[in-house]
């Protein structure tokens, strides 16, 4: 299946496995450092052409080592990089993310991910593609008001739409997102931002409160697991019990996996479980791709792994 991601493109610098968490003035060392692909669009990227689906990228990075070496790692991962611009006039933006194993904060350089805008391409360009996603909304500063006319466009070229919000840094949380969620068949926001967005105090309430009649929401609760509504009822899917190695990613991961399902028309248990188990997988090594699944590993995964699936108010 063919799918277009449009968005960010980065490398993550990952500082592992600090003794505390830095603080102004303070020094603190870690275990070890590695430089991955990051980004949330790309790491979903690499996720879905793990799972054996033909994945284009769409964005910009400059022309300077950090882009020579993310556009390296897309090809490595056997996604098309054909449309990603390059452009002189700007840095290759770049994130440090500080993390332990059950946690991590990023500190990034936008760069060259602010500057891509809907000016950039012509939507004549989802001409053959099945879906599009899009990742990052609050921080793609140029490309964000014209997302509800890109999915728009999207549609009517036949393409189905997912979006993840990832953090809002101002922490307004709006920027058109509901005009956004009209055009969009599914949305990806985390515990953290699904309360933001909606002031919610539970899942189960921020998800009745982004109800559109369209738009399917999943929310990612981390180590409780996920959530979706489902006729009015939620829907939850518990956590792998593992040890992780780094979380980076792993709710990209997740949406790779809950996407895979979902374009495969399973159901929406199956769905959320899959996602589930390729969010889990990808813990299992530092960086976003390292442990990504393919369909066969993941479905082994689940074997082995009971993750139960609850309905109701009590979800």
């Amino acid at each position: 299946m063919k799918i277009l991601v449009i968005g960010e493109i980065n490398p993550d610098f990952i500082l592992s496995n600090y003794e505390q968490f830095p603080m102004p003035g303070r020094e603190v060392l870690v275990e070890d450092t590695s430089l991955v692909l990051g980004s949330a669009s790309c790491i979903c990227a690499a996720g879905l052409a793990r799972l054996g689906h033909e994945v284009s990228m769409l964005g910009k990075v400059g022309r300077d080592p950090w882009g020579d070496f993310c556009l390296e790692r897309l090809r490595a991962l056997g996604i098309d990089h054909s449309l990603v611009l390059r452009d002189p006039a700007v840095k290759t933006g770049i994130t440090v993310s500080i993390s332990a194993p059950g946690d991590r904060a990023l500190v990034t350089y936008l760069g060259a991910m602010e500057r891509f805008s809907a000016r950039d391409f012509d939507t004549a360009q989802f001409g053959g593609f099945r879906h599009l996603h899009i990742s990052s909304y609050y921080i793609q500063h140029a490309l964000r008001p014209d997302i509800p006319a890109l999915f728009a466009a999207a549609h009517r070229a036949g393409l189905t739409t997912s979006l993840d919000p990832g953090f809002d840094p101002s922490e307004g949380w709006d920027g058109g997102l509901r005009r956004t969620l009209a055009e969009t068949d599914v949305f990806f926001p985390n515990e953290i931002e699904l309360e933001a967005i909606t002031s919610e105090k539970t899942a189960a309430a921020g998800l009745r409160a982004l109800a559109n009649g369209r738009t399917l929401t999943v929310a990612k609760l981390g180590a409780k697991g996920a959530m979706a509504v489902d006729g009015g009822e939620p829907v939850y899917v518990q956590a792998a019990r593992i040890e992780p190695v780094d979380t980076t990613g792993a709710g990209d991961s997740f949406n790779a996996g809950f996407l895979h399902a979902w374009l495969n028309r399973w159901p929406l248990d199956a769905a959320l479980r899959f996602g589930s188990a390729c969010g889990a997988l990808s813990t299992l090594a530092l960086g976003g791709t390292g442990a990504q699944a393919t369909e066969a590993e993941a479905l082994r995964f689940l074997e082995s792994h009971t993750l139960e699936i609850s309905r109701g108010a009590g979800s």
